[in-house]
């Protein structure tokens, strides 16, 4: 079952011209079930034009700071970012769900490491928590950052990073990239490239001394940034990503007949200590489909393979997965799924959202 949580918003700030925070009253009786990890996200829920809508935004705060705050950026036909930012008002209570996600590394006080970490747009809300928190509580640890924008007037969190930069003097370096102003140095025109990245790993990135690698942005600038790590000589263990997901819905996948089987498929749900059972085909859709259609409460926030809210374990029986974003290979191999991208493949699937 997903516990969504009444919580009142107790600012509203405008970052940008199309993004704003949100900083919400977490009350004190709930500060223990909202204890998250930097890079991890919050879903919220909303009833928008009688459809129930769900999204996930990565916090941007420290949990260092003892405070809970998102930022959700105008997307073009966007419904939950639209009512944001056109309804939503200081006092005003939001259902959220306990933080999630898995985008972190421990922090490491007695340690001093380096990172670099690499964002785009509204992809910095993460990686700010992250940089915010591991600075904090790792005295002798360093941070390069690679943040590609429109133009400088795009910049979310443009005065916070510089605070942090300037709190933290020789720790910190900050490269801004723009794909519309023209910057002085010409590496940094433009979006990520595979020259670039070989540029940027031969002349300000020392690879072989980097511990750990942040990126959020598009799949696109993701993998690309990721590969060029690697073939500089980075351990991809060492690389972590989180996508974004825009809110509007993907393109219809292709269906997979390879794999998959027109019989009916009976399913065994367990959530929550509970069972549920239903019957689906293929043209039903997902697992996430089928237990929504039965009336089953389980955790999800995306749909797009993203977020990884509903991840479950194969128990028995298989599916195949249109896409995946969020789980890693070995996640996979010892047979977690999102439930929103899996389509059974055999005549009897057990799912536990609770291992």
């Amino acid at each position: 079952m997903s516990h969504f949580h009444h919580i009142p918003i107790a600012a509203i700030a405008q970052e940008t011209s199309d993004c704003i925070s949100l900083t919400l009253a977490i009350p004190q009786e709930l500060h223990d079930t909202f204890a998250y990890k930097q890079g991890q996200h919050l879903t919220l829920r909303a009833q928008i034009n009688g459809e129930e809508v769900r999204r996930s935004y990565s916090l941007c705060s420290s949990p260092t700071e003892h405070q809970w705050q998102i930022a959700i950026k105008q997307i073009e036909g966007g419904v939950f970012s639209t009512y944001a930012h056109t309804t939503l008002a200081v006092g005003d209570c939001i259902e959220v769900a306990p933080p999630a996600g898995t985008f972190f590394t421990e922090v490491a006080p007695q340690v001093a490491k380096r990172y670099v970490a690499f964002a785009a747009g509204s992809g910095i809300t993460p990686i700010l928590s992250i940089l915010k928190t591991h600075l904090a509580l790792e005295s002798e640890s360093s941070f390069q950052l690679f943040f590609l924008n429109k133009t400088v007037q795009s910049i979310i969190f443009k005065e916070t990073l510089e605070n942090i930069r300037n709190t933290y003097l020789g720790r910190v370096e900050i490269f801004y990239l723009f794909t519309q102003e023209h910057r002085d140095v010409p590496l940094f025109n433009g979006r990520f490239t595979v020259s670039k990245m070989q540029e940027l790993t031969q002349k300000i990135i020392d690879v072989s001394n980097t511990d750990d690698c942040f990126i959020c942005g598009p799949k696109d600038m993701i993998f690309l940034i990721k590969d060029a790590l690697v073939t500089a000589g980075m351990d991809a263990q060492n690389i972590h990503y989180e996508l974004f997901f825009s809110g509007i819905a993907a393109k219809k996948q292709p269906q997979i007949t390879s794999k998959t089987t027109t019989q009916a498929t009976e399913v065994t749900m367990v959530a929550t200590g509970k069972e549920l059972h239903f019957v689906m085909h293929t043209a039903d859709g997902t697992l996430l489909d089928g237990a929504l259609a039965a009336g089953a409460d389980v955790p999800y926030a995306c749909k797009g393979g993203v977020c990884s809210t509903c991840k479950c374990k194969v128990v028995e029986g298989a599916v195949t997965m249109k896409v995946n974003y969020a789980l890693e290979v070995e996640d996979v191999n010892n047979g977690w799924v999102l439930s929103c991208q899996a389509i059974p493949t055999t005549p009897k699937v057990v799912v536990d959202f609770d291992i």
